[in-house]
């Protein structure tokens, strides 16, 4: 329950500022999602859940899909997003109360997945860092190509190869469609 409310407060806070002009986010930008540590943010050792985490990065990504205005224009196209991987790293903790932010952006893309970089800062220091992998779906099968992805956003204004590291990371953890 308490992700609902967080979500219903996020999408009203990116309506908000949507709304003001000025220079409008785009897909390639970083976004800033602030947060505070709430009590069912926490585990028996009172520190926030590594689960919780996994929550929080849907929330950043939701974040700035919708300021950017890509989550609507992906929604008239018939497009959604799923998680294929994810990786994270923790560093410190959060515990109750502590403010934090998440900021993320796209890292990378190729033929088949967009790649986004989120981390989690307090107070200038990294909480934890994630890299996930998404991939952008047809609601009527296949997956959304780089260029359909291109045509809506725009180009980006910086190289979106994948790194050596990223490829190697995605290539590692593929799992195969047989059983075995």
């Amino acid at each position: 329950m308490n992700l609902y409310f967080r979500l219903l407060l996020l999408a009203l806070r990116t309506r908000v500022a949507r709304a003001r002009p000025g220079r409008r986010t785009s897909l390639w930008d970083e976004t800033t999602t602030s947060f505070r540590v709430t009590l069912t943010d926490l585990d028996p050792l009172r520190h926030v859940n590594n689960g919780k985490y996994l929550s929080l990065l849907d929330l950043g990504r939701f974040d700035l899909l919708t300021r950017s205005g890509f989550w609507q224009a992906a929604t008239r196209r018939g497009w959604y997003a799923v998680v294929a991987a994810q990786t994270i790293t923790y560093k410190r903790s959060l515990t109750l109360g502590q403010r934090f932010a998440l900021r993320t952006r796209v890292l990378a893309m190729d033929e088949r997945s967009v790649y986004m970089e989120q981390t989690f800062v307090r107070r200038d220091a990294v909480v934890a860092r994630a890299v996930v992998q998404a991939r952008f779906l047809h609601r009527d099968g296949g997956h959304v190509t780089p260029s359909e992805l291109l045509a809506v956003t725009g180009p980006s204004p910086r190289d979106l190869s994948a790194p050596d590291w990223v490829r190697d990371w995605a290539d590692a953890v593929r799992i195969s469609s047989g059983a075995r």
